[in-house]
């Protein structure tokens, strides 16, 4: 009888157990991969149609927070240079200091220190263009020249070109860089490959992807957890009434 007690009581200890791994697991998976994410990115909303159609008007979007050191070509930053205005601006980070950018060449192409790109996520102008004004200019060291990615009504660096910065914005403006749309609907933003030949490359994804896999991951965990307590509670019920009705039996 006792030896039966043992059996019954460690299976019922061993269940409890791993339900409340699964649960604290679950728990640290979910609220670091929040924490984690709070720490790292920045919540905006676009606030014009500049950088259609990559991202729209009103769009919601997670920025991670980085250097203005760390800012590539390609990438989709926000920035809030005075030149410019007051609030957070989103722009593309086309050129970097020492590059010569200029647009546009027969097949209406910008072209970085002579090397057309062929830009796969820009609305063109009418007839196909990359601009919709030839421009030529020379960026300064330490500064970026950002274009939106709607080149017919985008006010960026092209409008600037007669600042002193050439209308390029320094690195230190740069707040962060735009990794995913959060509404409407979630999406990341991929890096451009045009720009990966160039010297510097692209930049790295961000880890927003693997702190969405932690948050789902870790809600799986505690609803497996938490529904597994008391599964092996009924599952163990017939088993002790069993052993009960055995026990009375062998008692008569």
């Amino acid at each position: 009888m006792s030896r039966a007690g043992r059996t019954k009581d460690g299976r019922g200890r061993l269940g409890s157990r791993l339900s409340g791994l699964l649960v604290a697991v679950g728990c640290v998976l979910f609220l670091g991969g929040f924490a984690w994410g709070a720490i790292e990115y920045q919540p905006y909303t676009v606030p014009t149609g500049s950088m259609t159609p990559t991202v729209h008007a009103g769009d919601k979007v997670l920025a991670q927070r980085i250097s203005g050191a760390d800012a590539h070509r390609g990438d989709v930053v926000v920035f809030k240079d005075p030149e410019w205005g007051d609030l957070p601006m989103v722009k593309r980070v086309v050129a970097v200091g020492g590059d010569t950018v200029a647009c546009c060449d027969k097949q209406g192409r910008m072209s970085v220190d002579g090397k057309p790109l062929a830009e796969p996520y820009i609305d063109k102008t009418p007839g196909g263009r990359a601009s919709t004004e030839n421009y030529s200019a020379k960026v300064p060291s330490g500064e970026l020249f950002m274009l939106g990615d709607e080149r017919t009504t985008s006010l960026d660096s092209r409008v600037h070109l007669q600042d002193k910065q050439k209308g390029a914005v320094p690195r230190s403006e740069v707040r962060a860089r735009v990794d995913a749309i959060a509404w409407p609907p979630a999406s990341m933003i991929a890096r451009p490959h045009v720009f990966a030949a160039l010297p510097g490359g692209v930049s790295s994804p961000g880890p927003l992807r693997v702190m969405l896999v932690a948050v789902v991951a870790g809600a799986v965990l505690i609803f497996v957890g938490a529904a597994l307590g008391p599964l092996l509670a009924r599952r163990e019920r017939p088993r002790q009434a069993t052993a009960r009705s055995g026990e009375t039996a062998g008692a008569r």
